[in-house]
């Protein structure tokens, strides 16, 4: 079976979140079982592009609207993904490293949309599968049914998968004349709240519709920032597929981003040595338990609850417990965090920006990870701190509540909590440090968390299923 993936994100060529380690994890493990796996992406320039080698297989021309613009399509000369990677390259539209936030987003995604199907279009055969990845790619099930130059493709089976329904692509009727020529009496499938809407002609369109965790498939029949009626008229064709991680990247054994490797048989030490190195890099008590947020820096996560819970656990805990946060976002928790550092430095360091190796050695070297996260999909923190022996401390949401049991229920591996509330954080901590403090317990878990089968195996295998359903 041959699979195209088409997104904006693939790791390591392109991230920006979740959506890039899942394009850059589920074709490998699916090329692994056997099948033809592509990922087709825009060609940003972005340092991966821009150091490893590229053989140009297509060149054309696209249409958008009354607006003309050449594109190649790049081909990866080495498999180094260990699946073939494809770019489109328009140099009018994708000439920076920046990924989503242009002033011309709709018209970027667009033209790479048509282009892809364009190319397509033109192959002597058709694949099995066009796998469409969040609203960057929504409109392409629409198009390949009711644009009238891609009659040729009609017949091949789409799936959407919706990794965060917050981002819609909405944009206004006025123009619709950008798109490929199609069949007016079929345009309503583009349209919802008066406005074209890519995801929810995707949701319309694809033969199936899927997002990354069951749980956050149930919260999407109730809340989907407005798509919620859409998605239960189209609950028939929908289903949740817990995303995996990619246990090869992700392997506290053979990690060679960490100071120190360890096993589930040698956990205690290794993170012990992993967290003595964090600490001296932040300037930070060891003997202390250690607290850590990963992740963008913005209200869906729970972010701009830091400033007021760490000061305040800091202020109950008579300063017993450190943070440590790594990410980037809204200039205004920023700029909290940063005072909040300020007169807590001696137990909170905050590093502003991504850094990958950094990231690894905070799973590694960090006793308890924070997820507050008011909306979170599937969430792949918790399962990489999972891995490294490091408890999730998780509000009960979406992929959150999916992964992570409470340690005071039946094979608990985690700390979870309600709210997203201050109260419900720092209450969590206290309970964490408890954990934390009763040593044996503590081991027993992270041994047991390590050993957690959060790989794509399986849920490659769920896509499989369903791709091989569409044959039926």
């Amino acid at each position: 079976m041959e699979i195209i993936h088409v997104s904006a994100e693939c790791y390591p060529v392109a991230k920006v979140g979740g959506l890039g380690d899942v394009v850059g994890a589920l074709p490998k493990y699916q090329q692994q079982a056997g099948d033809i796996a592509k990922v087709v992406l825009p060609a940003y320039r972005t340092r991966f592009i821009e150091t490893h080698e590229f053989e140009q297989v297509h060149q054309s021309g696209v249409w958008v609207g009354q607006q003309w613009y050449h594109f190649n399509v790049l081909k990866e000369k080495t498999n180094l993904l260990g699946f073939d990677l494809y770019l489109v390259e328009i140099p009018d539209l994708f000439n920076s490293a920046q990924v989503y936030g242009a002033w011309n987003d709709t018209e970027r995604f667009l033209a790479f949309q048509i282009a892809v199907l364009d190319w397509i279009n033109e192959w002597v055969h058709t694949p099995d599968v066009i796998h469409c990845h969040d609203h960057h790619t929504g409109l392409i099930p629409f198009l390949i049914q009711h644009a009238f130059k891609y009659h040729r493709i009609r017949g091949v089976p789409t799936v959407l998968t919706i990794h965060n329904a917050q981002y819609q692509g909405q944009f206004g009727w006025e123009q619709f004349y950008r798109l490929p020529a199609f069949d007016p009496a079929k345009g309503g499938l583009l349209g919802w709240n008066n406005a074209i809407n890519p995801l929810a002609a995707g949701i319309k369109s694809a033969w199936k519709v899927t997002t990354v965790s069951p749980g956050y498939m149930q919260e999407l029949y109730q809340d989907a920032n407005g798509l919620q009626d859409l998605l239960n008229y189209e609950m028939g064709k929908t289903s949740g597929i817990l995303n995996g991680i990619d246990t090869q990247v992700w392997d506290p054994a053979k990690d060679n981003m960490l100071p120190a490797n360890y096993k589930p048989t040698t956990v205690a030490k290794g993170k012990q040595a992993n967290k003595l190195a964090l600490c001296e890099r932040f300037d930070l008590d060891p003997s202390l338990p250690l607290f850590s947020f990963i992740g963008r820096l913005v209200g869906d996560k729970g972010a701009d609850l830091l400033p007021d819970v760490i000061g305040r656990a800091l202020y109950e805990q008579a300063g017993k417990l450190n943070f440590l946060v790594l990410g980037s976002g809204d200039p205004h928790i920023e700029w909290m965090l940063e005072q909040t550092r300020a007169v807590n430095a001696g137990n909170f360091q905050l590093f502003i920006g991504y850094d990958e190796v950094l990231s690894h050695h905070i799973y590694a070297g960090s006793d308890f990870l924070l997820m507050p996260s008011r909306v979170e999909p599937c969430g792949l923190n918790q399962m990489y701190a999972l891995r490294y022996g490091t408890i999730p401390i998780v509000r009960s949401t979406g992929g959150l509540r999916d992964t992570v049991t409470d340690f005071g229920d039946k094979g608990g591996n985690g700390v979870r909590f309600l709210h997203a509330s201050s109260y419900d954080v720092i209450h969590a901590i206290g309970r964490a440090i408890e954990l934390y403090a009763d040593e044996k317990k503590l081991l027993k878990m992270r041994k047991a968390n390590m050993l957690i089968d959060h790989s794509w195996d399986r849920s490659a295998q769920q896509y499989l299923d369903l791709y091989k359903s569409l044959k039926q």
